[in-house]
């Protein structure tokens, strides 16, 4: 089988369980915002210079397949989707995100002076790291864009983890600035 369809060539695409949309549909600009953003965490995943962020990368990459499973769902079909895909975003990954917010805070993820500017310390992870960040937040705004509609993703954990995930993302660009520094 080819991975050449043509099934979207006439500007749609497909969903779970026989369902298709629009490529211009919110779910879809959703579901393609965070299969940027796991595409944006490879660069890191090579590139990462700290232990920690050897740790966080890929696991984070494995939640975002099961989170995009969760937006190619269509709305009515989770029942349908649970009994085949166990794999969900819950609050205990954000509980895990909240964790390591905390273990690069007090390891050192914060001793920065003035603003932020991502590559300025001409390190390339934590510019990759960066990129990461804004490509989640680009993820994070595409799912709340669905909120309150016909669309609305039921499970409330989405948003928190893709919040939680930025912060993350961001502390880590700075740890591996950090890294770097100590490095020279």
């Amino acid at each position: 089988m080819s991975i050449a369809t043509r099934k979207g060539d006439q500007g749609q695409t497909d969903l779970l369980f026989g369902c298709r949309l629009a490529k211009s549909h919110p779910r879809v600009h959703a579901l393609g915002a965070v299969d940027e953003l796991n595409a944006a965490l490879g660069p890191l995943r090579i590139a990462c210079a700290r232990d920690e962020t050897r740790q966080i990368v890929p696991q984070v990459q494995r939640w975002l397949i099961a989170l995009m499973g969760e937006l190619a769902t269509p709305p009515g079909e989770e029942k349908r989707y649970l009994e085949t895909h166990s794999d969900r975003i819950t609050e205990a990954q954000v509980t895990w995100l909240d964790d390591w917010v905390a273990k690069l805070e007090a390891g050192g993820a914060l001793k920065f002076k003035g603003w932020a500017l991502p590559g300025e310390a001409g390190v390339m992870s934590g510019a990759y790291a960066d990129l990461a960040r804004v490509a989640c937040r680009r993820a994070e705004r595409s799912v709340i864009d669905l909120q309150g509609s016909a669309d609305e993703v039921p499970n409330g954990e989405i948003i928190r983890f893709l919040n939680r995930l930025a912060d993350v993302l961001w502390l880590l660009a700075r740890w591996e600035e950090q890294e770097a520094a100590a490095s020279a």
